[in-house]
Formats: structure tokens, C-alpha cells, sequence
């Protein structure tokens, strides 16, 4: 890993707990709706799939947007029924969503040795409430509201790496692109030839659950593979001792 100068992050799922945060944020859907009997699971996994197909269908939307009508679909998909304060605050629950316990200290060390870059699909005021938890200066931050697309899609790549190139002046070999997500990262950094860091927060890799990611057919190729950010910056300070 010291072959690197950059990591570029995805931060939901990765640095930020957005699983919980989502979760947390249809309970007041289901307690108006007096809907007990929708499994964590189904919830997260129906997410997964709306949420994508808003954000292919809208790749210009505010992520906050996106939430929204993803919320809507939900209820829909469910029989719920939603009221537009509902669906807006679910849109806005971003900045409640609450980082994983070793994200901070983890980051913190990580930018003693490389340089710390975000690649997110949100908007900018959305990631700037997540970033006020986060405990770092990021050297550079890309949301999807920049790019106007959101990943898994060619261009946020493509805009990542002309970035980097001109903001930091660093190369793709230069790069450790570090997620949890398989189908908006780390599929498409492997087909941009990509080194990858798989923070396999749920543990996919054993159980299969697929949770609030869409599911992809086949594994992407994985250069190195940690259950948190705190075992990731453990094996860097090991490699570097």
C-alpha cells in the first residue's frame, strides 16, 4: 500500500454509516404507517435498487432529490402512505447520519501518508454536514452536484482522474481507490485498470447480504480487503514500521 500517494474515497457506506442513518430515517414512515412487519433487510435492499434507478434516471438531481423520490417509491412500493414533509425530510436526513466509531482516528492517520481525496454521489452541502464528523481536511472533494452524474457512471471517473491530474498534479497509478461499494466503485475502478481497497463494512464477503448497495453479478477484481478503516490504517502503520 505504500505504493500509493492518494486514496480516494466513496464515503457513504465507507466513512459514514449511511445504512444505519437510512434505517433510522424511514422510521417515520413505518411509525405513521404503524408498519412493523418491514424487515431491516427488505427496507435496505429496496433502497438499494429505487435509489439507483432514480439516480440513473435523474443523473442531474441533487442527491437530497434523489432521497426524496426515493422515499416516494418506498412508500409506494410498500403501500405506505407519504406526505411531502415525510418524503422532504427524508431528503434532508443526510446530516444525521452518523460516521462508523473508527472513521476519524483512522483518517487522521491515513493523512500522515497519503493525500485524502472524496469521490461521493451527493450533493456539496450534503457532504459538507458529513464532513464537519469526519476529523480531516480532504485535499480535494467530488460530489455527483459536480460532476452532474452519479457513479457507477464512466464520466465520474473520467473526472476524478483530469482532477486529480490538474488540482494535485497525481497519476492512476498514483491511486488506492478505497470503498465499500461494489457496484458504484469498485466495479468501475477496475475497469479504468484501478488499484482498490475493499472496506467490506457488512462483510459481504461472508454473508452475501447485499444491504442498501445494488447487487452486482460478478466480483470485481480486489487488491486488498479490510472489514474497517481502523484494520486498514492498522495494516498501513505495520507495512510503514
Amino acid at each position: 500500500m505504500s505504493d500509493y500517494k492518494v486514496l480516494t474515497f466513496d464515503c457513504y457506506g465507507t466513512l459514514i454509516d449511511w445504512e444505519a442513518g437510512i434505517w433510522d430515517a424511514y422510521q417515520p414512515l413505518l411509525m405513521a404507517n404503524n408498519r412493523s412487519d418491514i424487515p431491516r433487510e427488505v427496507a435496505l435492499e429496496s433502497h438499494a435498487v429505487l435509489e439507483s434507478e432514480q439516480e440513473t434516471d435523474t443523473p442531474k438531481m441533487l442527491y437530497t432529490d434523489v432521497l426524496k423520490y426515493t422515499h416516494k417509491a418506498f412508500a409506494a412500493k410498500f403501500n405506505l402512505q407519504a406526505t411531502e414533509q415525510l418524503d422532504l425530510d427524508f431528503g434532508n436526513s443526510i446530516q444525521h447520519w452518523p460516521t462508523f466509531p473508527d472513521t476519524a482516528d483512522a483518517l487522521r492517520f491515513l493523512k500522515t501518508r497519503y493525500k485524502l481525496v472524496i469521490l461521493s454521489n451527493v450533493s456539496r452541502d450534503g457532504f459538507a454536514a458529513s464532513n464537519r464528523k469526519l476529523g480531516v481536511e480532504f485535499d480535494a472533494i467530488y460530489t455527483a452536484e459536480d460532476i452532474g452524474s452519479y457513479k457507477p457512471a464512466a464520466v465520474n471517473f473520467e473526472y476524478l482522474f483530469a482532477r486529480l491530474d490538474s488540482d494535485l498534479g497525481l497519476e492512476k497509478a498514483d491511486i488506492l481507490h478505497t470503498a465499500q461499494s461494489l457496484f458504484h466503485d469498485h466495479v468501475p475502478a477496475k475497469k479504468f485498470g484501478l488499484a482498490n481497497a475493499w472496506i467490506d463494512r457488512r462483510r459481504l464477503s461472508e454473508s452475501g447480504a447485499w444491504g442498501a448497495t445494488a447487487k452486482v453479478e460478478q466480483r470485481p477484481d480486489i487488491d486488498f480487503m479490510f472489514f474497517s478503516m481502523g484494520e486498514m490504517a492498522e495494516a498501513v502503520k505495520k507495512e510503514s514500521s
